[in-house]
C-alpha cells in the first residue's frame, strides 16, 4: 500500500546475542531481543512486522526473542469495534467529565479502581539512541533496480573493521531494551493493581457462598411487575389483557433502557455553557513535523521533561530534547496519504490533550493500515488524579473507531506489549475483546485462551493446532531483496559478487524473523 513516490523500507539487521537488563523483572542480561536501524519504512511494512511480533522504539525495531528472554512480550491488540468499557474505565471517563463540567477535583480514588495511570517501578525510556547508522544517504538512495547485474562505478565502500562493527552494534544495542518502551508506560495506559488472575483481598472481593448483589433499580422493577400481576389477578372491572401488557411492557423495559453506553456516550457528552474547563485533543503529525507540532514541540518537550523527573524519577539532565526528539519523535515512517485512508493520513502522530489552552498529556501513536498502535504516553503530574493513562487509551479506542468510518480495514488498537510474567504489566488483558500474537504461528489468538496456558508456563504457543505453522516463513532466501553499492538486487545475485566470509546465516536469521513478505519488499542494507 506504499503511495507512489514513497521510499521504500531500508533496514540494517542487527543479531540478538547479547543479553540487556530487564526492565520489568530487574534481570542484568535476561533480556534478550533481535533489533534492526530503519532508516525508512513503509506503514504496509511496519503493520506487517507488528504482525509478526516487532515493536519500534524511534527508528529502532526490535522483536524480543520469546522462548529465551525473562519476560516473555506478546503483542496485544483490543477488537476496538466490538470494545466495551468495564466498570474501571467508567469510573475513570466520568471523573473526566464531572472534572471538565463541574470542576470537581475530588482526588480520592477507590480501591476498586484498578488501573493507575502510570508504572512506578518500571525503567523509562533508559536508553538515547546514541549509536544511530553511521551509513551515509548516498549509500541508502538506490540508484538501479531494473538491471541488479550492472554495479555503479563507484569508490570501494570503506571497510570497517570487526571492532567498529562491535561498537556500532553495541551503541545500537543500548537502544534495546534497557527499559524498553513498555516497560515504562510506553505510550500505554498505565498499569493495574488488580491483575488479571489476583487472588482477592482478605474481606474483600464476592463472597461465592452467597447469591449475588443486585441492583435496587432492578429490584423495584420486580416488586412493581410483582403489584401489576398481583393487581391483574385482584381486579375485577379493570382488564386483565392491559395489567398483563404492562407487565409484559415492564419486563421488556430492561432491553431497551438498559443498553450499555458506548465508549463514546461518556466521551462526546455535551458540556453546559459554563462549563469551568475545557478539553480539546488535537492530533498532529509528528513525522515529518507538521507546523503544528513545531509550534508546540517546546510545551511539549516540558510535560515529557516534567514527567519522566517526577514519575521516572530521572534526574534534570537526563530528559534532553535530543533524547526526546530521538525517542518519542523521529520514526521511520513513511506519511501516506492515500484517498481511501484516514483524513490524517497513516504514519506517526502525537495526540495532545489540550485543558484550557495548555497541553496536559500526548499520546505518541502511529496510525498503520489496519490498526492505531499505542507507543508512549506522558502527562503532566499535576493532572495525575485524572488516571490519564486510562483515559488515553480509551480515548484512543474511541479514535480508532472513528478512523474506521473512512478507512474500513482499520479496526484494531494495538497496545504493544502483553507481559503475563510481571504482574503490573497485566492490566493490558482488561481492554476486552482483545488477542494476543502466537508467537510461533503469528496466528491471533483470543486472550481467554491464553491465560490458562500463561499461568502454566511464561513462554507459550497459543495455536493449538500442532501442524500449524509460519505461513509466512522463508521459503527462498534468494529472493530476499539486498540494497549493495546503492544498487537494489536478490539475495542470490549479491552473494555470488560478495567477497569476504559468508553472511547467509545473518540473512538467512534476518528473513526468517521479517517473513518472506516483508523481505521481498524491504531492502536489507549490505556494506
Amino acid at each position: 500500500m506504499a503511495a507512489a513516490g514513497s521510499s521504500p523500507t531500508i533496514v540494517e539487521y542487527f543479531g540478538g546475542e547479547d543479553g540487556y537488563r530487564c526492565g520489568y523483572c530487574k534481570n542484568e542480561s535476561g533480556n534478550l531481543s533481535h533489533g534492526m536501524w530503519a532508516h525508512s519504512m513503509t506503514v504496509q511494512d511496519y503493520q506487517d512486522l507488528i504482525d509478526r511480533g516487532w515493536r519500534r522504539s524511534g527508528k529502532y525495531v526490535y522483536k524480543p526473542i520469546m522462548n529465551q528472554t525473562c519476560c516473555p512480550q506478546y503483542t496485544i491488540r483490543c477488537q476496538a469495534l466490538r470494545f466495551q468499557t468495564s466498570k474501571s474505565h467508567k469510573k475513570v471517563l466520568k471523573k473526566m467529565l464531572k472534572f471538565i463540567s463541574k470542576g470537581d477535583v475530588s482526588k480520592a480514588v477507590s480501591e476498586e479502581e484498578p488501573m493507575d495511570s502510570h508504572i512506578e517501578d518500571a525503567v523509562s525510556c533508559d536508553f538515547v539512541h546514541r549509536g544511530e547508522s553511521r551509513v551515509s544517504e548516498a549509500e541508502l538512495t538506490p540508484l538501479n533496480e531494473d538491471h541488479p547485474d550492472r554495479v555503479e562505478n563507484e569508490d570501494e565502500d570503506k571497510g570497517e573493521t570487526k571492532e567498529e562493527v562491535n561498537v556500532k552494534k553495541a551503541e545500537l544495542a543500548s537502544l534495546q531494551i534497557h527499559g524498553d518502551k513498555d516497560a515504562a508506560v510506553p505510550g500505554e495506559p498505565s498499569p493495574s493493581t488488580k491483575t488479571v488472575h489476583a487472588p482477592p483481598k482478605p474481606g474483600k472481593g464476592a463472597d461465592l457462598s452467597k447469591p449475588p448483589c443486585r441492583k435496587a433499580k432492578d429490584i423495584r422493577k420486580e416488586r412493581k411487575l410483582q403489584k401489576l400481576l398481583q393487581n391483574q389477578r385482584c381486579t375485577l372491572e379493570g382488564s386483565p389483557l392491559q395489567a398483563e401488557h404492562q407487565a409484559l411492557l415492564l419486563q421488556n423495559s430492561k432491553s431497551t433502557t438498559n443498553q450499555p453506553k458506548s465508549i463514546e456516550d461518556f466521551i462526546f457528552v455535551p458540556l453546559p455553557d459554563d462549563a469551568p474547563h475545557k478539553l480539546e485533543v488535537r492530533v498532529v503529525r509528528s513525522s515529518p513535523p507538521s507546523s503544528q507540532f513545531k509550534a508546540t514541540f517546546q510545551e511539549s518537550y516540558q510535560v515529557y521533561k516534567r514527567y519522566q523527573m517526577v514519575i521516572h524519577k530521572d534526574p534534570p539532565d537526563k530528559p534532553t530534547i535530543n533524547q526526546f526528539t530521538r525517542f518519542l519523535c523521529d520514526s521511520p515512517l513513511e506519511a501516506e496519504n492515500p484517498p481511501n485512508g484516514p483524513e490524517c493520513g497513516y504514519g506517526s502522530f502525537h495526540q495532545q490533550y489540550w485543558l484550557d489552552g495548555k497541553i496536559i498529556a500526548v499520546g505518541v501513536i502511529d496510525i498503520l493500515p489496519y490498526c492505531v498502535s499505542s507507543v508512549y504516553l506522558y502527562y503532566d503530574p499535576d493532572y495525575s488524579f485524572l488516571s490519564l493513562g486510562v483515559y488515553s487509551a480509551l480515548r484512543e479506542i474511541a479514535f480508532t473507531r472513528q478512523l474506521h468510518e473512512k478507512a474500513p480495514d482499520l479496526c484494531f488498537y494495538y497496545m504493544g506489549f502483553y507481559i503475563h510474567s510481571c504482574p503490573k504489566m497485566r492490566y493490558k488483558g482488561q481492554y476486552r475483546p482483545s488477542d494476543l500474537l502466537c508467537p510461533e504461528t503469528y496466528i491471533w489468538t483470543p486472550i481467554e485462551q491464553c491465560l490458562p496456558l500463561l499461568e502454566l508456563s511464561k513462554y507459550s504457543r497459543f495455536n493449538q493446532d500442532a501442524k500449524a505453522v509460519d505461513e509466512d516463513g522463508i521459503k527462498e532466501l534468494g529472493r530476499v531483496r539486498v540494497l549493495h553499492k546503492r544498487t537494489i538486487m536478490p539475495y542470490s545475485v549479491y552473494k555470488k559478487r560478495r567477497k569476504g566470509p559468508s553472511d547467509e546465516a545473518s540473512v538467512q536469521q534476518y528473513a526468517s524473523l521479517v517473513g518472506q513478505t516483508c523481505s521481498e519488499r524491504m531492502l536489507l542494507f549490505r556494506s
